[in-house]
């Protein structure tokens, strides 16, 4: 079973490969859910680290519809992290009315070329999942990141069984949201061909002197002085429960 580390930091790059995973998904912006990370992380994520990293295109929170401008982003973005060493990369295309944007997709697997495109939960936002699986593979994507059409791969176990058995081995079906060393086993069960999660810890921040009535971000349910990152035994947990299966 392969597994994939999403990691927002350089420290959770390293954590990702101490803690026995294969592979780090590098994101920026966890509180939108994951966007581009910037070209200086990637850079030392790729010196700091020896296992595959590949790296989120993704220029904003929200959702997946893109204007003209912010596909240009995009391209850009792929283009900069192909020079800084990425071994892959993970994005998610939408048209208006929710079915996945074959032509634009297509357009960034052959931009990525020969590098592999994972396309990521956006699938789990569109109105007909297995017709959206059709055309990912269509696309010429690698592998499907997806929790199932619901919040938490385990909520979603009936649609990831029945997107598995339609893919039938034609691409790689990667399961998360919500993994973790209590349910990693039976979500494996399903047929997934890889794990992804987070490891998700929180740490309290080393400021001393603390403004209390403003937040920095706007929202005030972000922490403003709170520092997440992935733990390390976390994830070796999950990655013993497969050394010894």
């Amino acid at each position: 079973m392969k597994i994939e580390i999403c990691a927002y930091s350089l420290e959770s790059c390293i954590a990702a490969e101490q803690g026995g995973a294969n592979r780090i998904e590098l994101c920026a912006s966890p509180y939108e859910g994951g966007t581009t990370p910037s070209a200086g992380l990637i850079q030392l994520a790729k010196q700091h680290t020896s296992i595959e990293v590949h790296v989120m295109i993704r220029p904003r929170g929200s959702d997946f519809c893109y204007s003209a401008l912010e596909l240009e982003q995009m391209k850009q973005d792929m283009l900069v992290a192909k020079q800084l060493g990425a071994d892959g990369f993970v994005l998610g295309i939408l048209e208006k009315n929710g079915r996945v944007n074959v032509e634009q997709t297509k357009a960034f697997v052959e931009l990525a070329h020969p590098l592999p495109v994972t396309f990521h939960r956006a699938i789990d936002m569109t109105p007909d999942y297995l017709q959206a699986l059709e055309d990912i593979i269509e696309a010429g994507c690698k592998r499907i990141l997806t929790s199932g059409q619901k919040n938490l791969a385990e909520e979603g176990a009936e649609n990831l069984k029945a997107l598995i058995k339609q893919a039938n081995g034609r691409i790689d079906v990667m399961i998360g949201s919500g993994v973790n060393v209590r349910n990693a086993l039976k979500l494996a069960a399903l047929g997934a061909d890889a794990l992804h999660f987070t490891g998700k810890s929180t740490r309290d921040s080393e400021m001393e002197f603390r403004k209390e009535d403003i937040a920095m971000g706007g929202l005030s349910e972000v922490p403003e002085y709170g520092v997440m990152y992935s733990n390390v035994e976390k994830i070796r947990a999950v990655v013993a429960l497969f050394k010894s299966a």
